[in-house]
């Protein structure tokens, strides 16, 4: 493939992988057209789907082929638990805040660094930039959903929620055309910001997404997190 098309392929994928967040919040706000069951059990689902799809981008993705730009075990262990420390600081930091949003401050903080590691893979042709853009949508789809909800029903956020979600969204393509550029020829950070990310990701879904999942004799929600897993697997196999 040429070098214009790949870099064409890029703008498509990372486009189309943030579009998924509005999505997901427009699906949020015709919910509650829908029965009970929608609210509760249906949410749960998207959640735990979320989650699984998330675990698998960690596991089929972003460690493997961040292991491989930098295969040092030691560096590749320590940029998982840097990524996890950071998130869990962010947590803490939006805890303490009044009329914090965690669910779009994760989501910011996930989506941004794999569109420049997607960039970056897409630059060098490496094996999995398509399943990553297609796992990045999947789980930007419940995340928007989520967002959405908690931005809604936040004091003073509900104005120009849409705005935001939608703004986050166009800077997945500005993220993945810096990683194109600069990334492409600086491996050990592409490899470096895939297992920051990982890190990040992990403690998000183990922090907010699994409890948040768990719904009282519901089997629902569980299921959403194999099946997102599923997914994930079924991608990397196929690709």
């Amino acid at each position: 493939m040429e070098h214009s098309d790949r870099l064409l392929e890029l703008v498509l994928w990372t486009t189309l992988a943030g579009a998924c967040i509005p999505a997901g919040a427009a699906l949020a706000r015709v919910e509650r057209i829908h029965p009970r069951w929608l609210e509760d059990e249906f949410r749960h689902f998207v959640i735990a789907f979320g989650g699984g799809v998330l675990v698998g981008a960690v596991a089929l993705v972003l460690v493997p082929a961040g292991a491989r730009h930098l295969p040092h075990p030691l560096a590749t262990t320590a940029l998982l638990l840097t990524g996890g420390a950071a998130f869990m600081l962010l947590d803490r930091s939006q805890t303490r805040r009044r009329h914090a949003t965690p669910q779009f401050a994760a989501m910011a903080a996930d989506f941004l660094p794999e569109s420049l590691a997607l960039g970056g893979m897409f630059a060098a042709d490496a094996e999995g930039a398509v399943l990553l853009a297609l796992l990045i949508g999947l789980q930007n789809l419940p995340e928007g959903f989520n967002a959405w909800r908690e931005l809604a029903t936040a004091p003073g956020k509900r104005r120009g929620a849409f705005a935001r979600i939608l703004g986050l969204a166009l800077l997945g393509p500005a993220c993945g055309l810096v990683g194109w550029f600069w990334l492409v020829d600086h491996e050990p950070v592409l490899g470096g910001i895939m297992l920051f990310a990982a890190g990040g990701i992990l403690y998000v879904t183990f922090q907010d997404i699994a409890p948040q999942s768990r719904l009282e004799n519901h089997w629902a929600p569980p299921l959403g997190a194999v099946l997102g897993f599923a997914l994930a697997l079924a991608g990397q196999l196929l690709l």
